[in-house]
Formats: C-alpha cells, structure tokens, sequence
C-alpha cells in the first residue's frame, strides 16, 4: 500500500511540474505549505519524482538546493546522492540558468560537500557567491543565498550584521507578486528575524 502512495504521489509532482513549467503555480503553493509545515517529505517526494523528467527547468533546481541544505543538516548519511545529482544538474544548465544562478549554485555544492567532508573548499565558494551577487545585483534568490553566507561563516568572513544587510535587500524584491510562493521568501524572512534577534541580544 505504501509503494502505491509514493508512486501516486510521485506522479503527482510530475503532473504539477509539466504545469509549472506552463505557469501554473500549484506545486510552488503546495510546497511552500509543506515547507511550512516543516514535513520534507513532501519535498523528497518531488525531488525524487524528478528523475523521471528529463528537461530539469531553473525552478526545479531551486528545490534541490533547498532539499540538498536540508539534508545536509538532518540526514548527512543519506545527503550525498542528492548533493552529487543537484551537481550534475546544474552543470547540465549552465546556460539556460539565469544570471548568477550557475555561480550560486556551484557556491553551494561546495558548502554541501565540506559540510559532508568531501571537499575543502570555503574560500572558493564565497568568492562564487559574491560573484553571484555581481552578475545579479537585484535577484532576491541571490541576495538571499549570499545573506546566508554570511550568516553561517565565521568572523571574519561573515557576519550577523552584513547578513541582514543583504536579507533586507532581498526583502524588497521578494515583495513583487511572481515571489508569492517562493519557499526563500519565507527562509528570507527567517533569517531577518533570527538576525534581528540575535542582534538585540547582543545588545543588552
């Protein structure tokens, strides 16, 4: 009974990624309430359906950067192959990837990989995110990825501080309507409160 419910879900989140691909919002609605809800199943469910695609779209690889960090952080045994598959698949993009995607996200498959002890490389991968932030001053996914660089390093390459500082940027873009249900809008908005907070605290 359970195989038939992953399959039924599987080709669920196939049938919502041909949509999305067409305009329609409803797998970005429906996981941005599971995310949420803190229930990543519902997104390991879509990632895995994803391998029965075989045209992987600049959105689609958003949730894989997303799941990726999540797995890294609550499932490191079981990160690798979804760390390795996002690789390929941003390789796989390059081109069609908008402007400072393909630098963010290879930033990002090298913060995965030390986080996972496969590869050492932390200067690298901040100076590919700032270059990210160079080809794509306005792109709030950007900015955001960048704000968590800072957040997450140590002084004195990083900062609670300059974190906000570039959370509040992204802030302002996340508030066109195309970002209505972007889960890094919500990590977004995390990440300015727990930046705020932190920032008081130290004040007192």
């Amino acid at each position: 009974m359970y195989k038939v419910q992953r399959i039924l879900i599987s080709l669920l989140f196939v049938m919502l990624s041909i949509s999305l691909s067409a305009g329609n919002f409803s797998a970005d609605s429906l996981l941005l309430d599971a995310y949420k809800k803190e229930d990543m199943s519902v997104w390991k469910e879509y990632v895995d359906s994803l391998s029965l695609l075989h045209s992987f779209t600049p959105s689609l690889l958003t949730y894989e950067y997303g799941f990726c960090g999540y797995m890294v952080d609550r499932d490191k045994p079981h990160a690798l192959p979804y760390v390795t598959r996002f690789k390929e698949h941003v390789e796989a993009q390059k081109k069609t990837l908008p402007a400072g995607h393909y630098e963010m996200y290879r930033s990002a498959v090298l913060v995965f990989e030390l986080r996972l002890h496969e590869s050492i490389h932390p200067v690298k991968s901040m100076s590919l995110a700032k270059e990210a932030v160079k080809l794509a001053p306005k792109d709030p996914i950007v900015l955001t990825y960048y704000g968590t660089c800072l957040f997450y390093a140590p002084k004195p390459f990083g900062s609670k501080e300059e974190a906000l500082t570039w959370f509040e940027k992204a802030d302002k873009y996340f508030r066109a309507p195309q970002w209505k249900f972007c889960w890094l809008k919500e990590a977004n908005s995390m990440y300015i409160k727990q930046c705020k907070d932190k920032l008081q605290k130290d004040k007192k």
